[in-house]
């Protein structure tokens, strides 16, 4: 019998799958790393408390230390989400703001550098994101970033980000994620834990993440499951509607952007069908038929996917070795 491909078969078998998870972090945290525990970033969003939930099942709240680093351009929400599922799951948390390392290390004064290649009138105070204007559905795209910005008094301007700005801005932006692996590591040595990383399958295969930062980990339990997948997870672990309602945003500039539109350039549950259905190698006809889009459209959404996948393999590599 062949199977043909319908919207359900990306749902998962949550207790079986949660109960697979809880014995390989314990097989890998006591066996293959010998720690006695496990320390995350939470950052209050769902892919983070997903991976804290998980981890208290697996080793007790008395082994887990979630580390919450927010920074100047986080929202207070998130430190106070994070908070509130600690207190909830019952594992210890620690609070460390990095936005004075951060000025330190450069990192705010380097971006708005890289903020005035493009806009010579910015300044402190206003707000800016880095955004990709269109969606993959609607037309075939190049993936040139564009910087909006808006000044105090309300105006708005927007214009495409050459890439010497881009290059400067990212990489500045970068060390907000490698400043808190230090902190996540050191939080980790002096107890003998282990670090617990947070990327999901969207992030971790597109090169949504920072070599060397948020993607400086011990172990990522998370890191084959879509987006949509994780939010299963978080519906059935009981992670509040609080979170699980949020939409998601890495908070890495001063205005608020979502992950859709910095990055991926499409509703998550659009994209994970389409990139689930890509994988299996169901045919492209039946599949568009069934997501109710055209051939050309779903042709579209596999070559963006392949082309972020192929542009972002050196983020994955290990260190060469000769």
């Amino acid at each position: 019998m062949v199977l043909k491909f319908s919207k359900e078969l990306i749902g998962l078998d949550c207790p079986r799958v949660i109960n697979d998870l809880i014995e390989r972090l314990k097989e890998n945290v006591y066996i293959k790393f010998k720690r006695q525990g496990v320390v995350i970033g939470t950052s209050g969003g769902v892919d983070s408390s997903v991976v804290a939930a998980l981890c208290v099942r697996a080793f007790g709240p008395d082994k887990v230390v979630g580390a919450i680093m927010p920074d100047q351009d986080n929202s207070p929400e998130s430190t106070e989400f994070a908070v509130n599922l600690a207190k909830n799951l019952g594992y210890e948390f620690v609070i460390n703001d990095v936005t004075g390392p951060l000025k330190a290390a450069g990192c705010y004064k380097n971006r708005d550098d890289g903020f005035r290649m493009v806009f010579p009138e910015w300044e402190e105070g206003w707000k800016a994101k880095i955004i990709l204007p269109s969606n993959i559905l609607e037309s075939d795209r190049i993936n040139v970033y564009r910087l909006a910005v808006e000044s105090p008094d309300g105006r708005k301007m927007e214009k495409r980000l050459p890439i010497k700005a881009y290059l400067k801005i990212v990489a500045a932006s970068n060390m907000k994620q490698r400043i808190r692996m230090l902190i996540l590591y050191y939080e980790a040595e002096k107890r003998n834990y282990a670090v617990i990383g947070t990327a999901n399958k969207n992030e971790y295969e597109q090169g949504f993440f920072v070599k060397y930062g948020d993607g400086g980990v011990d172990i990522k339990p998370i890191a084959d499951f879509y987006k949509t997948q994780v939010f299963q997870l978080a519906e059935y672990l009981d992670i509040p509607e609080e979170i699980r309602s949020r939409t998601p945003s890495a908070e890495t500039y001063p205005s608020d952007v979502s992950q859709e539109e910095f990055f991926f350039g499409l509703d998550f549950n659009i994209m994970d069908q389409l990139w689930f259905a890509k994988e299996e190698g169901f045919p492209i006809d039946e599949v568009a038929r069934v997501m109710g889009l055209t051939v050309e459209q779903v042709e579209r959404v596999w070559h963006d996917l392949d082309q972020k996948r192929r542009t972002t393999e050196y983020l994955r590599h290990p260190p060469v070795r000769f």
